[in-house]
């Protein structure tokens, strides 16, 4: 009896380790998405917007067959900018959920890295508040690319939020309008050991980030410590 406990104990455990080995290395693989665009601003993210946002979405290595079955998503993380008026450092990592849409036939066959940026109180609070769509909850659209590209069309002033791909080595402006985005409460539990939802995360300073996500949110302290107006 106490052996047969034993094992259950053991892989229980085991079990546990392997859960979050997943979530760490979803938020080591956002790390390296960031680290790569940023790596190369004339055909990344232009800076200013970065310097604007609100929150940073990063979902890396999102596969078209992941959403052949329905209800499929991708994975990815979440970080906002703390303090009332989000001006402050980034904060610990949420882990966040792609639904449907049709940019599942857009991705094609190969793994595919999307990063959004929000861009204001706006739409940070319809990402956070529960299920938001794309293009309806909040106005999104195809972010520009490159350091001289104008970031002051109407279009980049109007979104909530933008999105951009990245497959093949190709980084360009995409519409996700259609998609849904949520909170991933079961990943996030798995990660920080007990309920949590990614606005109860994002907007709770005594969120301590785990080591996984360190990087992450160090890279993007040293890059754009403070929004820009």
């Amino acid at each position: 009896m106490k052996l047969r406990l034993l094992l259950v104990v053991l892989l229980c455990s085991a079990f546990g380790a392997f859960a979050q080995d997943k979530e760490d290395d979803r938020l080591k693989n956002s790390y390296t998405v960031m680290k790569e665009i940023l790596a190369t601003p004339d055909k990344g993210i232009p800076r200013d917007l970065l310097n604007k946002s609100v929150c940073v979405i990063v979902y890396p290595s999102v596969l078209k067959a992941a959403f052949v079955v329905g209800g499929s998503y991708g994975r990815g993380v979440i970080t906002c900018r703390t303090g009332e008026s989000h001006t402050g450092s980034w904060s610990a990592p949420a882990m966040f959920a792609l639904e449907g849409g049709s940019f599942g036939l857009q991705i094609g066959g190969q793994a595919t890295d999307f990063v959004l940026l929000v861009m204001n109180d706006s739409g940070a609070n319809s990402v956070l508040s529960s299920k938001v769509k794309l293009g309806a909850d909040a106005s999104a659209a195809a972010g520009p690319v490159g350091r001289d590209t104008s970031a002051e069309t109407d279009i980049v002033m109007k979104a909530e939020i933008l999105s951009w791909s990245r497959a093949r080595g190709v980084f360009a402006g995409v519409s996700l309008e259609g998609s849904t985005m949520r909170s991933d409460d079961g990943a996030n539990k798995k990660l920080y050991g007990k309920e949590l939802s990614a606005k109860q995360i994002v907007q709770r300073g005594a969120v301590k980030t785990p080591a996984a996500g360190a990087s992450l949110i160090h890279l993007l302290n040293s890059v754009t410590p403070h929004r820009a107006k």
